[in-house]
This record gives C-alpha cells, structure tokens and sequence, in this order.
C-alpha cells in the first residue's frame, strides 16, 4: 500500500497532469476472504514465521499449472469480481500493480478475456517471487540489479524490466537540514543518535531494548518509535524522565523522515520499503526479526552491500551498537554506502515508464 500511495504521489506532482487513484484489492473482496488473506498472514509470520518461511519457498518452487496453484487462482477469481468491475468502471490509461493479487488477476483478464489496458508490475522487495511473474505485462520495475536478473532468468523480456528502486514517498527524497529537524524534536544535532523502529520477537518490548542500550556506556541520543501502542509508549514516557536528554519517545506520527534526518542508523525490521527509506536518506540499519521468506532476502541484500548489520537478540544488539560508537568510521562508510544506494526517486522513475517519458539522469 505504501508504494502504492507513492506512486500516486508521484502522479499527482507530474506536470501535465496525470490523475492516479489507489484502489486496494482488499476493500473489494468478501469479508471472510479478507479475513484469511490479511489475518491468517499476520497470524502465520507472528506465530508460526517458520510454517510461513515454508510455504513461502514451497509456492515458489511449485508449478504454475499445479492443482493446488489452480484452486488457489480460482478462489481468487470469484472473489475479486468486484474488482474487475471497479477497474473496467475506472477505464484507466494504465495500470500499475505492487501486489501480486492484482498482477494475477488482470494477467489472466488478458489472456482470457481480452483485456487490453497496459499492465505494470512493481515488486516491492529486493526478492522475487514467482508468484510476481506473469506473461503479458506491460513492463516490470525491480528494486536493484539481481531481482532484474532474476526476472529474466523467469522469461520475462528484457526489453521490459526496469531497474527503478522501490517507490517511496518523495518526503523520504528531500533534503532535509538536520539541526533544523533535532531542535524540533529537542534532541542535540552533534550527538550520535539511533531510531529504534521495533521490538519484539527476540529483542524485547519497546522499554526494554531501550533501557538496556541507554544502560551502554558512551554519548548517544536515542528516539524510539512505538506508533500505535499506547502501552509501550507510556512506559517510554516514563523511561524518558529517567533519561532526560537522552531518550526520545514517540507515538504515532506522519513525521517518520524528519526524525530520520536526527538519526545516524535505525534499528528496524527490513521490510522492503522501510529499508529502501532508510537507503535514500543515507540511513545504515541494524535489522532484527526479518520475516522468513521476503524479510530474510532483504536483510541477506542489505548485509551483502554492506549497509546494514543484523542483530539476533538483545545482546547482539548491545554489542552492535557497542561496537559502532566505538569505531565511528565504520557507521560512516555505513551511511556512504546507504545513500550510494537510495532511490529517492523510484517512484516518478517507475511512473515515467509508464507514461513512455525518456528516462531522466541523475541529476534531473
């Protein structure tokens, strides 16, 4: 959805005006297929995240034409015939999928029924599944280099993959002056400061990875972000009169890139578009908990380029830190290597494509 939301953003700043709406597949579905698909999801990668890290391989490795992958596609069929409906309504110029649902269903609209609007592909992780990959699209855009490769060893033609980043929203692009932001959050722009994104799942609550790094020896600030929870957030409130000056505790907030721009690196789970956010504001990452299957394969990218380091536990994470105040240099070249790598401009790049723009240079 946030790469959706992205994509439109881009389109509403386009010159020449290009009108872009979001429709997400779930609001068009039955309640009880909403149901399976949102929640048994969540309750899998939450409960069960080494059943999901199978089935995630397993439907990648099983044959399109199997009887399973069959019943599968026909169970989604007749519950988003109300999508099609919204789409054929809509008569749009384009289409741009960052699901595979969709992808999946208008692949076949094409091949069946003769639906003719162009259809492109954006995958959202540094990872391809093959339930991604379908024939008859207009085009596809990969996040790096090797998914790209990865999609022509699928058979998808070269001609239409295009290496563009994961969209982001163009707040994450923008050139943001870091004194400027810590005096609006009260932190000190000339201390070493790290944004802690989550807990849980081998780390801990909220409050207790905080309280142990603030227990570390060394000059750092540190902002914790527990969205929603209003229970990790009161008892970071708390913390926070323990440690005047040196914890910042925040809730929910649409301000995410301003307090990155107060951050040296982010403590966070490397979903795709949370780490492609943190690559284009020249953000190193200590990532934790990676999901099995997608998750996992962003982490292994992040490691293998050298912007990120992983922590299995609370301790590994102390250590990490421990290390990283200790050896400056090396979160330094951490952060050169990020920002090397950010697509800030992901989504106007995929949305030019679209539109059959010549491609931009760098410096556009």
């Amino acid at each position: 959805m946030r790469a959706a939301e992205a994509i439109r953003a881009a389109a509403g700043a386009a010159p020449g005006g290009v009108e872009a709406t979001h429709l997400d597949v779930m609001d068009y579905v039955p309640y009880a297929f909403r149901k399976m698909y949102t929640e048994f999801y969540l309750k899998l990668v939450n409960k069960a995240p080494a059943l999901w890290g199978y089935l995630y391989q397993a439907s990648n490795d099983a044959r399109p034409d199997s009887t399973m992958q069959q019943l599968r596609r026909g169970l989604e069929r007749l519950n988003t015939r109300a999508l099609m409906q919204a789409i054929e309504e809509a008569q749009p110029d384009a289409i741009v999928c960052t699901h595979f649902l969709p992808a999946e269903i208008l692949a076949r609209a094409i091949r069946k029924r003769g639906f003719t609007t162009p259809v492109w592909v954006q995958v959202t992780d540094f990872d391809l599944h093959r339930m991604w990959v379908h024939e008859n699209m207009a085009g596809y855009f990969a996040g790096n280099e090797e998914v790209a490769y990865r999609m022509r060893r699928c058979g998808i033609a070269p001609e239409r993959i295009h290496v563009t980043g994961i969209p982001i929203m163009p707040a994450f692009g923008q050139a943001l002056d870091r004194a400027t932001c810590a005096r609006e959050f009260g932190l000190d722009p000339a201390t070493t400061t790290f944004l802690l994104m989550g807990g849980g799942a081998g780390l801990g609550s909220l409050e207790t990875v905080a309280e142990r790094l603030l227990s570390l020896e060394g000059t750092f600030q540190l902002i914790v972000l527990a969205g929603k929870n209003a229970k990790a957030l009161a008892a970071l409130k708390v913390l926070e009169a323990r440690f005047p000056g040196r914890l910042l505790a925040q809730g929910f907030t649409s301000q995410v890139e301003r307090l990155m721009a107060c951050a040296d690196l982010v403590v966070t789970k490397p979903g795709g578009l949370t780490s492609s956010e943190c690559l284009a504001m020249g953000l190193p990452m200590i990532v934790n908990s990676p999901i099995p299957g997608q998750e996992e394969r962003n982490a292994d990218y992040l490691l293998e380029q050298g912007v990120a380091l992983k922590a299995v536990d609370g301790p590994t994470l102390e250590y990490r830190i421990a290390q990283l105040l200790a050896h400056p240099g090396q979160l330094a070249a951490m952060s050169a290597r990020a920002r090397a790598l950010g697509r800030a401009n992901a989504a106007r790049d995929a949305l030019d494509h679209v539109l059959g723009k010549p491609a931009r240079t760098p410096s556009d």
